[in-house]
């Protein structure tokens, strides 16, 4: 590997991490078109990216802890656990339009779950969600998700403030979370001999080198922003993942 490429994957990471760190978002909407264009297979792409997930999510998690609501993270990591490991399993055999119109589907849901909050805060104060709700809706959200490489990191926050947490605890709670869905797919990638070591390991130092600058970020934002920040970047993510099916 020559350093431009290592000082590429450094770059991407880091921009990812970024991200992550600043909205709760797993990264991989950033990170896995970036390594697909600097060169990797879409598979090995997709492996990085659950590869470094847990580590940069961890390091954002641990400077947010005291936003994170454990009693969702919780229930939340059992749904998406399975999630991801049905999606590793599933990632190839499914119409990649299917799953990219399931994913506009999904991330609308969960952006008029966050502009409800603020446009009928009365209503959506009376919903208290319990534990099978929570684990049912982070297993969709997961398996969606993972079905295009990605974690249920990227819809987790905007998920969380639909459920009632506020903006700060539902990014920090999506980053703990993340720590563990996106395990369950680590050892399926890596049996098939998907993940590339060397470019895995710059963009890993880069991601939670990221995360920790982005979450100083984030604790700092004012929840508005944050939550017209968070909604901008999932409808981009549905509007690139249907270009990407039709025309990619």
């Amino acid at each position: 590997m020559s350093v431009e490429e290592a000082l590429s994957y450094l770059a991407i990471g880091l921009l990812a991490g970024l991200m992550s760190g600043v909205f709760g978002i797993g990264g991989g909407s950033v990170r896995i078109p970036l390594l697909n264009v600097a060169g990797l297979p879409l598979l090995s792409a997709f492996a990085v990216n659950f590869l470094v997930i847990p580590f940069a999510s961890a390091v954002g998690a641990f400077a947010q802890k005291a936003n994170i609501i454990r009693t969702v993270a919780l229930y939340a990591v059992v749904g998406g656990v399975v999630g991801e490991v049905v999606a590793a399993g599933l990632v190839g055999l499914i119409p990649t339009l299917a799953v990219a119109i399931l994913f506009v589907v999904i991330s609308a849901a969960v952006v008029f779950g966050v502009i409800s909050r603020r446009l009928v805060p009365a209503v959506v104060a009376q919903l208290h969600p319990g534990p099978r709700q929570v684990a049912t809706t982070s297993f969709g959200v997961s398996l969606i998700t993972g079905l295009r490489g990605g974690s249920g990191a990227s819809l987790f926050p905007a998920l969380f403030r639909g459920l009632g947490l506020d903006a700060h605890q539902a990014i920090a709670t999506s980053l703990y979370v993340s720590i563990f869905t996106a395990l369950g797919a680590i050892p399926i990638y890596g049996l098939r001999g998907d993940i590339p070591i060397f470019p895995a390991t710059f963009v890993l130092a880069g991601s939670m080198l990221g995360s920790g600058l982005g979450s100083k970020i984030s604790l700092r934002a004012k929840p508005t922003w944050l939550d017209i920040g968070l909604s901008t970047l999932i409808i981009s993510m549905a509007m690139l993942t249907v270009y990407r099916a039709l025309w990619g």
